[in-house]
C-alpha cells in the first residue's frame, strides 16, 4: 500500500486506519463516537472503496480500514454511498472477499430504502457476477427486515427478478426464494411455484416447493419424503456422473464409519476383558 493512501486521511477518519483486526469486535463499534459524521461521508467512501487498503499488508491494521469505514457508513445511513459501495460487490465472485458478501448487506440494511433501486437495478443486470447479485439480494431483504415502510417495495424487486426465472441462475433463484420466505412473502407464492414448476429452483438452497408451502403455513406439514438436496442441485454438463461420484463418496463414507464404529467397538470389548482379568 502506498504512503500516499494513508496521508490523505483526515481526522477523525484517520482512526479507522489504526482500528485493528475487524474479528476481535463481538459487535460493531458505535463509530460514531469517533466524531464521525455526515461531513466525513466523502472521505469514508474513499476509504471504503480504496484498492490500495483493500491490497494492504494482512498483517496491517490499515487492511482493515475499510470495513470499518463501511460499517460507519451504514451507522450514519449515508445514502451517499449507496452507488458507491455497489463498486465492491464484484469482490466477492472476483477476489472471494467474504467480508463484503457477509457485511454489505447489513450496511445497506442500515441505510435504508433509499439503497432499493440501486440494488434493484444492480440485481437485474446479469452482467454481474452471481454472487454479487446475490448480495444485492440479499441487501434488499435486510432493508426489508430492518424497515417495515420498505417491505413493499423490496418484495417486488426480489420477486420481479425471480419472475425472470428462466434467464436467472437456479442458485440465484434459490436464494430469491430465501429471501422472500425471510419476508414471509405470501403474495410471491405464484411467482414462487412457477419457478419450482419450470425446475429453475436450486433446491439445496431453501428446499423444495413443498418445504416452501410449509414455511408459509400454505400447508400443516409434508406429504411427501424429503428429497436429497444436495443430488437434486447437480445440473448441468456432467450431472450424471457427478452424481454417481456423489453416491459413492456417501457409501465410502458410509463404509469407514461402519468399519470405524466396529473397531471402537472391538476395542470397548478388549478394555472390558482387560478389566476383568485384572480384577
Amino acid at each position: 500500500m502506498s504512503n500516499e493512501s494513508t496521508n490523505t486521511y483526515p481526522p477523525p477518519v484517520d482512526k479507522l486506519l489504526a482500528y485493528g483486526d475487524a474479528r476481535n469486535f463481538r459487535e460493531w463499534p458505535k463509530y460514531l463516537q469517533l466524531g464521525l459524521g455526515l461531513e466525513h461521508v466523502p472521505d469514508l467512501i474513499r476509504m471504503a472503496t480504496d484498492d490500495d487498503l483493500h491490497w494492504a499488508d494482512s498483517e496491517s491494521t490499515e487492511v482493515w480500514a475499510p470495513i470499518h469505514a463501511w460499517r460507519a457508513l451504514g451507522q450514519l445511513r449515508a445514502e451517499a454511498a449507496v452507488e458507491p459501495l455497489l463498486t465492491l460487490l464484484h469482490r466477492i465472485d472476483d477476489d472471494q472477499d467474504d467480508w463484503v458478501g457477509e457485511e454489505l448487506p447489513q450496511v445497506y440494511g442500515m441505510i435504508g430504502p433509499a439503497a432499493i433501486p440501486g440494488l434493484a437495478a444492480y440485481l437485474a443486470d446479469p452482467a454481474h457476477g452471481l454472487f454479487a447479485r446475490i448480495a444485492a439480494a440479499h441487501s434488499l431483504e435486510q432493508i426489508g427486515r430492518r424497515h417495515a415502510s420498505a417491505h413493499g417495495a423490496c418484495v417486488a424487486a426480489l420477486t420481479g427478478q425471480l419472475e425472470r426465472f428462466a434467464e436467472n441462475d437456479p442458485t440465484l433463484n434459490g436464494f430469491l426464494v430465501s429471501y422472500l420466505l425471510d419476508r414471509r412473502a405470501v403474495e410471491s407464492t405464484p411467482a414462487i411455484e412457477r419457478a419450482f414448476a419450470a425446475d429453475r429452483v436450486d433446491i439445496s438452497v431453501a428446499g423444495d416447493w413443498e418445504d416452501v408451502q410449509v414455511e408459509l403455513r400454505l400447508k400443516p406439514a409434508r406429504e411427501t419424503p424429503r428429497p436429497d438436496y444436495a443430488l437434486a442441485s447437480v445440473r448441468g454438463p456432467g450431472a450424471e456422473e457427478m452424481a454417481k461420484a456423489i453416491i459413492q463418496l456417501r457409501q465410502a463414507i458410509r463404509m469407514f464409519d461402519k468399519e470405524a464404529k466396529a473397531k471402537r467397538k472391538q476395542a470397548a470389548t478388549s478394555r472390558k476383558k482387560h478389566r476383568k482379568k485384572r480384577r
